[in-house]
């Protein structure tokens, strides 16, 4: 063999061989390292917030739990489990807020029939205004408990001539319930049910503008509570959302955004109200509004288009009397006048040729009398 092609061969065999070490070095993969296997927590369960709890937060049994705790992290102001009943914060009101899986202290919670406990449990700008309900029927049976949502409807009977009109208006949306009669809290008995009782007023959270609504509506006619669904305020707040009544910055933190749509959500809400009459209910009751007098002392209600008058009587102001049925118009001359008349056509005729008679020998010649018409 040339001794230069065994240079070239020895040389082929370099390379191939240093590029197979190259290759292996490129390609083979290190043993990926073992996680440390973390501890659990060795310390006591301590009571946390499940969700974001706002101040003015009724606690109920889904609001909080227990979760295992680092020993040496555990404060004297948490709620220890075995060393507290969880049973005793259902009905507590958030004082200050809580972020969600942070322990709850005692410092936090305000207890009923403690003092300030109903001013904690309003939200910032609000009022307490207490509702009087008639009838387990007007009160959903006794199912509204401290914490639920509500609307309010308003039934009257708006008076005037004839039948009044039986009305029922949804006048406001979206109320918290605070208490009810004298309760903060549901009361359970001794299997843990909550137990369903009556009672004749509802405490509710509203705005001030809403207050005065409620104290007038309660002097116009009967109020009935109607609970509300949960599901109701998120598709309400969608709705909300998409109609641009309800706008988040676009640079807001989602701390801030969560802030903005949980007050959207627990805001109540008035105006756009709907109504049902006695007629959309029952078709032998009245739809429309009855005619109302003006308002003085004995004056009769306000005539109907089509209505007729006779001459009043000579006392000042007097109303004149309203005729109703069949009518003749007649002319003489320049001087249009309505009359009338009852027994159908063959009386109006008869009367209306005693008119023209009694024109012709009052005026002593003939006159051009005509019948105009005929109702």
């Amino acid at each position: 063999m040339d001794r230069k092609k065994l240079v070239l061969l020895l040389g082929a065999l370099v390379v191939a061989i240093g590029s197979a070490f190259l290759a292996r070095s490129m390609f083979s993969s290190e043993p990926a390292p073992v996680a440390a296997a973390q501890e659990a927590p060795t310390g006591p369960k301590v009571l946390v917030a499940n969700r974001a709890l706002p101040v003015g937060t009724i606690i109920t049994a889904d609001a909080m739990g227990y979760q295992q705790w680092p020993e040496e992290l555990v404060q004297d102001a948490y709620f220890i489990e075995g060393n507290s009943d969880m049973s005793q914060l259902l009905g507590t009101v958030v004082r200050f807020p809580i972020t969600a899986g942070e322990p709850v202290t005692h410092g936090s919670l305000v207890s009923p029939g403690d003092r300030g406990f109903l001013a904690a449990a309003l939200g910032p700008g609000m009022r307490a205004v207490t509702v009087a309900v008639s009838s387990a029927q007007s009160a959903v049976a006794g199912f509204i408990f401290p914490g639920d949502r509500v609307d309010m409807v308003l039934t009257q009977q708006v008076q005037g001539e004839g039948r009044p009109l039986s009305t029922a208006e949804t006048v406001l949306r979206n109320l918290r319930v605070l208490a009810t009669d004298q309760a903060t809290e549901s009361v359970t008995d001794e299997s843990g049910q909550t137990v369903v009782r009556a009672y004749r007023t509802v405490t509710i959270e509203v705005t001030p503008q809403i207050a005065e609504k409620v104290a007038v509506a309660q002097t116009i006619g009967d109020l009935t509570l109607v609970l509300r669904s949960i599901s109701d305020n998120q598709a309400e707040l969608e709705r909300a959302i998409a109609s641009g009544d309800i706008k988040v910055p676009d640079n807001a933190t989602p701390e801030e955004e969560e802030r903005i749509l949980r007050a959207a959500m627990s805001k109540p809400t008035q105006g756009k109200s709907t109504y049902q009459t006695g007629g959309d209910v029952s078709r032998f009751q009245r739809r429309s509004i009855p005619p109302q007098n003006d308002g003085r002392p004995g004056a009769a209600a306000a005539p109907k288009r089509g209505d007729t008058f006779q001459a009043t009587s000579g006392r000042t102001g007097a109303m004149p009397p309203v005729r109703r049925g069949p009518t003749v118009r007649v002319i003489r001359g320049k001087v249009e006048s309505e009359v009338p008349v009852s027994g159908g056509i063959a009386s109006a005729t008869g009367q209306l040729n005693n008119n023209l008679a009694n024109g012709v020998g009052q005026a002593g010649k003939t006159a051009p009398v005509g019948l105009s018409t005929l109702r």
